[in-house]
């Protein structure tokens, strides 16, 4: 297994989006993004660092509900 690679926040969030997430606000230092699904919304906190420390992105992809491969195919 490779490990992930050190991205920027706005390489995250343009995967995301992707993924049909969408910047809902922003608040200091931190990017509030948001999905609806049919079992209700998934929001998740983005911090705005470049990069992004691989432990935060691993726990970003894991609350998101995708699997590390959905999410580089994303990038």
């Amino acid at each position: 297994m490779t490990r992930l690679p050190a991205l920027s926040y706005l390489d995250i969030i343009r995967a995301l989006r992707k993924r049909g997430f969408l910047v809902v606000r922003q608040r200091g230092g931190h990017i509030r993004l948001q999905k609806e699904t049919a079992e209700g919304p998934v929001k998740l906190t983005l911090p705005a660092h470049k990069p992004v420390k691989r432990g935060t992105l691993r726990c970003v992809i894991r609350d998101a509900g995708l699997t590390r491969d959905e999410f580089l195919e994303s990038l």
